[in-house]
Parts: C-alpha cells; sequence; structure tokens
C-alpha cells in the first residue's frame, strides 16, 4: 500500500506546482493517474483491488463534482480527487477531503481578514440571504457567490493530505 500512497503523492506535488502556476490542474496529469491508480490496484491485489479503487474514484470524483456544481473548486480538482481515491481508496480520500475544506476555509478567513474585507462581503451575503427568504429574489445571493474569494485549492489540499496521512499512521 506504501506504493500507492507514493503514487498519489506524485501525483498530488506534480498538481500543486501546475494549479500554483497556472490555476489549472491539466488532464494530461489526473486522467493518467486515475488509469494508474486503478491499474495498481489490478497488478496488487487483482478484482477486489479495482473495486477498492474504482469506489475511491468514484466517491473523489462524486463529492468534488457536487462542489464543482456549487462553484467552490475547477474541473482539474474533481478529477484530481478521482485520481487520489483511485491511488488511496475511499477513506483516505474522505479524510483528505475534510481536511482539505478545513484548510480551504482557514485560508479563506486569513484572505480576508488580510485584504479586511470582511464585514464587507458579509453583509453581501447577508443582502443575499435576505432577499433570497424575504424578497424571493437569487439575484443579490448570485452576486455575492460571484465575488467569493479564489485561490488554488491545492494549498489546501497539501497540508489536508499531509493530515490525512498522519492520521493514518496512529
Amino acid at each position: 500500500m506504501e506504493i500507492a500512497f507514493a503514487g498519489c503523492g506524485i501525483l498530488v506535488v506534480t498538481a500543486f506546482v501546475t494549479d500554483i502556476k497556472s490555476m489549472k490542474i491539466p488532464n494530461m496529469l489526473t486522467i493518467p493517474a486515475m488509469i494508474c491508480g486503478l491499474l495498481y490496484h489490478l497488478i496488487d491485489s487483482g478484482w477486489s483491488g479495482v473495486m477498492f479503487a474504482g469506489k475511491g474514484l468514484l466517491v473523489g470524483f462524486g463529492i468534488l463534482l457536487v462542489m464543482y456544481w456549487m462553484g467552490a473548486v475547477g474541473a482539474g480538482d474533481v478529477k484530481l480527487f478521482g485520481g487520489i481515491g483511485a491511488w488511496t481508496g475511499t477513506l483516505f480520500t474522505i479524510q483528505t477531503l475534510l481536511y482539505s475544506i478545513l484548510f480551504a476555509g482557514l485560508i479563506g478567513i486569513v484572505i480576508l481578514l488580510w485584504r479586511r474585507e470582511t464585514l464587507v462581503r458579509l453583509r453581501k451575503v447577508f443582502r443575499g440571504i435576505v432577499g433570497l427568504f424575504v424578497l424571493k429574489d437569487t439575484l443579490l445571493l448570485k452576486i455575492a457567490s460571484k465575488e467569493q474569494v479564489r485561490f488554488p485549492f491545492m494549498i489546501a489540499v497539501v497540508p489536508g493530505i499531509i493530515c490525512a496521512y498522519l492520521y493514518r499512521l496512529n
């Protein structure tokens, strides 16, 4: 299994570099990572390995796909978590995702405090929510969501995957 974590580590480091440079994680990285994860587990454990990797791939891809539809992550992140799942399975993928979301929230708060925009953004979000429930108008909510704080999600994924790995060791 350590070979699988090494394969996943190579994927994450490469994705981090490309995401920081271009705010994109290319298909040339993610698609082969998913296939290689499935092939590794097929060779290592046969069809039960493929099932292990396939479930991880589907869970990672599926959860991130919902986040993509909500506008929280990019399409490359969706495929990246499919690759993480193919290499490491369902449980580790979910743990990585949870830690990554926590780190993303912390990073977002730090960015807002650094820019001193916190109160302005909170007022806009509050107006959007009030507009939705009182006026039954989604326009204000859509305007607030377009002004989201954006940063490469890999900045949160790297510490997230490290925490998940350290948790696994205990």
